[in-house]
């Protein structure tokens, strides 16, 4: 199966400096011209199905190649973000006043922050759904994610992790 592998576009949380997380929020505009410049790369890929992960900024990232290359979309639980807990979704700002002592174990991704995922929890959830992915009968298709869940998937296949996926950007493998 020839997978390619997507982070979704910028969102209205980064541009807020928030922790991200497994919290909803939003494309921007230029997460939407982002993720165009994307499905115009993934067109005459001969794709025949989108798998996102559940939050809204993935979908919305899967909805844009779907307008493009014009095939399914099936949304994944389980694919989606590391949850933070607390952290999730606060500003920079806000998460070090209100959980310092959070904010400095995160800086470390084996802790677990208060009311979050641990990463082995993280890391169990994300290959069993990525492997469920993989065991279907598809040739070429496109999965819509995150950093974390991308990052544990190249480690399982054991491909070179980059430091960070960039918006919109493309990995292409083949499982």
């Amino acid at each position: 199966m020839k997978v390619f592998l997507v982070r979704h576009g910028e969102t209205t949380g980064d541009l807020e400096g928030r922790y991200g997380g497994n919290y909803d929020d939003h494309l921007t505009p230029q997460g939407e011209e982002q993720l165009k410049e994307t499905a115009s790369r993934l067109t005459g890929k001969d794709i025949q199905i989108i798998f996102t992960s559940n939050l809204i900024r993935a979908k919305e990232s899967g909805k844009i190649i779907q307008s493009q290359v014009g095939c399914g979309i099936e949304v994944v639980d389980g694919i989606q973000e590391r949850n933070y807990g607390v952290l999730a979704g606060l500003t920079k700002e806000e998460a070090l006043e209100r959980y310092p002592e959070a904010v400095e174990a995160h800086k470390n991704p084996e802790n677990t922050d208060p009311e979050g995922e641990s990463l082995e929890d993280f890391q169990n959830r994300v290959l069993a759904a990525f492997k469920d992915i993989f065991s279907k009968e598809y040739q070429t298709v496109v999965i819509v994610s995150h950093g974390g869940p991308l990052k544990q998937v190249l480690k399982y296949l054991n491909m070179p992790i980059p430091p960070k996926i960039g918006d919109g950007e493309i990995i292409e493998v083949t499982v």
